[in-house]
């Protein structure tokens, strides 16, 4: 057992470890331009923070008119996005430090992400996260992503964890909610600062505002220290 007892860390992974997201703008854009959409902004982008690539893919089809399938989009943007992810991903260095220190304690740990299986493992596998997060869960495996607690209960099943025990860490809306509804503490990290305010990121046992400028290891460690000593 860790010196925080009982406690296992689930982590997101776009937007909390890493910092994906441009990466995942940046496919979005290529691939709706693919179809016949020019223009797709990062104003655009940002709604769809926190949402699994599988519903975000469906929510486009309706909202431009696309015809393709969405299997058939999910490929595109995945090549698009293992393109660029592999040229350019950078871990959040305090969240590298946090994992690493998670890990010299023994404390178990998972991701889950709604990003598909195959652009998680390349980017876990392609920034070295994958020596210390062996336990991994995509929306795609779960009946309903964020912000339904699924993703985070079939975590906290592969980790032989009591949910109660989890703590999340995330940086989005609807992962937040999805930590609340499945009874899971949570360190919240804003990835876009104008929604720190989001009702859903008032159920977070930490929040921290300033998102990722603002996050620290060590600050992140006492706070898990401190709920490791409460019932």
């Amino acid at each position: 057992m860790s010196t925080l007892g009982t406690l296992s860390v689930v982590f997101d992974l776009d937007g909390t470890l890493v910092d994906s997201e441009p990466n995942y703008y940046e496919a979005g854009r290529r691939t709706l331009a693919e179809y016949g959409v020019p223009d797709f902004s990062w104003a655009e982008h940002e709604r769809y923070v926190g949402i699994s690539t599988r519903e975000t893919l469906a929510d486009w089809r309706e909202r431009y008119g696309l015809s393709a399938p969405v299997e058939e989009l999910l490929a595109v943007k995945d090549r698009h996005y293992l393109k660029l992810a592999g040229a350019s991903t950078r871990v959040y260095p305090e969240m590298r430090a946090f994992v690493e220190l998670l890990a010299a304690e023994g404390v178990p740990m998972a991701v889950a992400s709604g990003s598909s299986p195959v652009a998680i493992g390349a980017i876990l596998a392609d920034t070295g996260l994958d020596a210390y997060l062996r336990t991994v869960v995509s929306a795609d495996e779960v009946a309903r992503g964020k912000p339904a607690p699924d993703i985070f209960l079939e975590a906290a099943r592969r980790l032989g964890a009591d949910p109660a025990d989890c703590v999340v860490v995330e940086d989005a809306a609807p992962g937040a909610a999805a930590a609340h509804a499945a009874g899971m503490r949570c360190i919240a990290v804003p990835y876009v600062a104008a929604q720190a305010d989001a009702p859903e990121f008032a159920t977070a046992g930490l929040l921290l505002r300033g998102g990722q400028a603002e996050f620290t290891a060590r600050a992140a460690h006492a706070w898990l220290t401190d709920s490791a000593r409460r019932p």
